[in-house]
């Protein structure tokens, strides 16, 4: 697997932290072709969110933004059903993201692990901001 080299994100001086998710496998009823429909297939997942810096979360989980629920979601959405791009479940991850108003920033990267023979992974990475 392929470290992935991410921008820094969290920054004191303009208030935001950094909230991630690496390297989540998951099986996904994905892809345009034909050979593609009717199987799940394997994508890995990357999210990178800024988000509102408190310099004391009172060590409260409803005080940050909690990347377990963000899974949630991402579970949620490839559990809708089949989607033909990686661009289209991207921008559906961002979304859900957004759904924590002191969420910034989402960066998303979905990738297809057997797309390609002789090759890692292929897919999409996308930033939004609000």
């Amino acid at each position: 697997m392929s470290r992935i080299e991410v921008p820094r994100i969290a920054s004191a001086a303009r208030g935001l932290r950094h909230v991630f998710i690496r390297n989540l496998e998951l099986l996904a009823h994905i892809g345009v072709y034909r050979h593609e429909e009717g199987r799940m297939q394997p994508v890995r997942i990357n999210v990178d969110l800024a988000t509102q810096d408190i310099a004391d979360a009172r060590d409260m989980l409803e005080n940050v933004v909690d990347y377990a629920v963000i899974e949630k979601r991402i579970r949620a959405i490839i559990a809708e059903g089949h989607v033909k791009l990686a661009e289209t479940l991207a921008e559906r991850i961002a979304t859900a993201c957004f759904e924590d108003d002191r969420v910034r920033t989402v960066r998303v990267r979905v990738e297809k692990l057997h797309a390609l023979t002789g090759a890692e992974s292929v897919g999409i990475e996308i930033e939004r901001s609000r």
